[in-house]
């Protein structure tokens, strides 16, 4: 089997990017082809698209084959072999920069568990290959179309680690189902959403989501977020006093500024008006009363 090997840098120079990819290539190795053990100072992600070989961290040795992925971390020593009757081809990545960290940790990769298993229609080898085009064309937009490409290796392996958690347990589909209404709450709560409309996108029955997240959080959904939308509306309240109460309210998602005016009486135990006027700076002039406000 013939030896190939080529790569391609990002035309765009790392200059502490916050995310950056640095280069991306692919190679028909050798049998017995050993890479390291050495460390590397930048993640480097590896995707075996045939042949099989072994990958070494400082933990665990892993026999992987067509369709494993493996991650190396920044300060990790470790080594890879190629086997010697079916020598592996893969595709590479490396990355930097300092939200790598976070984002690695999102894709569940971790230096301890560095190996992930795709399937058939992963996105994964066409992504690494669109990297190497981009860089080969060595257009400054490369460095963008890299990251695009990162994002969607990263939300793949993400969504494999979920599935993972849930076939061992890690996390009950209860637990999961109010993450989800949270981050939608937490999305949405400047429009004028309902509970109803937060369900139908979620694709469940809205008794069984009130239950379950009043068993996570001791709140139903509706006073989860409305005590959201007023502890933003304190926020506007402090920190833009141009705008009216009328107009605060609108922009937490409640159209009905005498509504807002009294549930934000019921959770603060005062006026929007009357907690603006107390959080004030001197000197500060606050924003103009409510209609609404006006007539209580």
């Amino acid at each position: 089997m013939e030896h190939t090997y080529s790569v391609g840098s990002n035309p765009v120079y790392y200059d502490k990017q916050r995310l950056h990819v640095l280069f991306a290539g692919e190679s028909q190795t050798k049998p017995l082809h050993q890479a390291g053990p050495k460390i590397y100072d930048y993640y480097l992600l590896h995707n075996i698209e045939s042949g099989a070989g072994t990958f070494t961290t400082e933990w665990r040795k892993y026999r992987l084959g067509p369709g494993d992925c493996f991650l190396i971390h920044p300060g990790q020593l470790v080594s890879y072999l190629s086997d010697a009757e079916q020598p592996w081809r893969y595709r590479w990545a490396a990355f930097t920069g300092p939200d790598a960290d976070e984002l690695v940790r999102q894709s569940g990769l971790t230096a301890e568990n560095p190996v992930l298993s795709t399937g058939e229609n992963s996105v994964i080898p066409g992504a690494l290959a669109g990297m190497k085009e981009a860089f080969y064309a060595n257009k400054d937009s490369a460095h963008l179309t890299s990251l695009g490409y990162l994002y969607h290796i990263i939300g793949e392996a993400a969504e494999l680690h979920d599935a993972a958690s849930r076939l061992s347990g890690a996390e009950s589909q209860g637990k999961r189902t109010v993450k989800q209404m949270i981050h939608y709450m937490a999305a949405q709560y400047a429009h004028p959403v309902s509970i109803e409309q937060m369900c139908d996108s979620l694709g469940y029955n809205r008794a069984y989501l009130s239950r379950i997240f009043k068993q996570e959080t001791g709140l139903s959904p509706v006073t989860y977020l409305l005590r959201l939308r007023i502890e933003k509306s304190r926020q506007l309240l402090r920190e833009r006093p141009e705008l009216s109460v009328e107009q605060v309210a609108a922009s937490v998602g409640l159209t009905d500024p005498l509504y807002f005016s009294r549930q934000f009486k019921r959770f603060c135990a005062e006026s929007p008006t009357a907690y603006r006027q107390s959080t004030t700076r001197p000197g500060e002039r606050p924003g103009k009363e409510s209609s609404a406000e006006s007539r209580k």
